[in-house]
């Protein structure tokens, strides 16, 4: 069995743009390119931006480490923003 993967340090995950009411302001939200994220209806689960460090999965065959996991985890952690930002296109 393997232990706990962080999805932040799996190149599967991935940073995309989500509009919203607005055509030129947009969320970034955290995906898994593989679809390991589903909601019980079959849904494609999208995380928000700022959650992606806590996000674990105890057990992933699609998992492609990207890297030493503890600095890169810690870093993030402390660099993302604590909450949603707008952002505009120019």
């Amino acid at each position: 069995m393997r232990e706990k993967v962080f999805c932040a340090n799996c190149a599967n995950c991935i940073v995309i743009r989500q509009f919203d009411t607005e055509p030129d302001k947009y969320v970034l939200r955290v995906k898994c390119l593989k679809k390991k994220w589903v909601k019980r209806s079959g849904e494609e689960k999208l995380y928000k931006y700022f959650t992606v460090g806590r996000r674990v999965q105890e057990d992933c065959t699609e998992y492609a480490e990207m890297g030493n996991l503890l600095p890169y985890i810690k870093n993030l952690r402390k660099e993302l923003p604590i909450k949603d930002e707008v952002y505009a296109l120019k």
